[in-house]
């Protein structure tokens, strides 16, 4: 029996931009450690993920631990990584809609050094991909 975060976290380990992007819900929420605002969206949301996230973190990203409810189709998946040299501990927090899709991400990021780090890492990606004004 296959658990809800089994094919995201398939996707991140082996940075698979692809099934990455079909673990989405049409109308997913991405809620980053960085600004209040969700970006809404499996185009958006995906391309920030794909092109952004999967750029920035370096080869050494492992998921820790997991922890599901599949009665709230939820799940909770502590991470480790490098980013922009910083190392970090990380939570992504996942809901699943009826169909097994993400509808909401929530990353949470310790300590604010790597937080700051990993923040001008993605505005520089953010700038390259157009979502920002050069």
């Amino acid at each position: 029996m296959s658990n809800l975060a089994d094919a995201f976290i398939a996707a991140v380990s082996c940075r698979d931009a692809d099934a990455l992007r079909a673990t989405l819900a049409a109308e997913v929420r991405f809620f980053s450690p960085v600004v209040f605002k969700p970006y809404e969206g499996a185009e958006l949301v995906g391309t920030i993920l794909a092109e952004g996230a999967m750029k920035v973190f370096e080869d050494d990203f492992t998921y820790l631990h997991r922890f599901e409810d599949s009665t709230r189709r939820t799940a909770a998946l502590v991470f480790r990584a490098t980013a922009a040299g910083k190392l970090l501990d990380g939570l992504d927090l996942l809901t699943f809609d009826g169909d097994g899709q993400i509808v909401e991400l929530r990353v949470m990021v310790r300590p604010i050094s790597a937080l700051q780090a990993l923040a001008g890492a993605m505005q520089e990606r953010f700038q390259v991909l157009g979502l920002l004004p050069g």
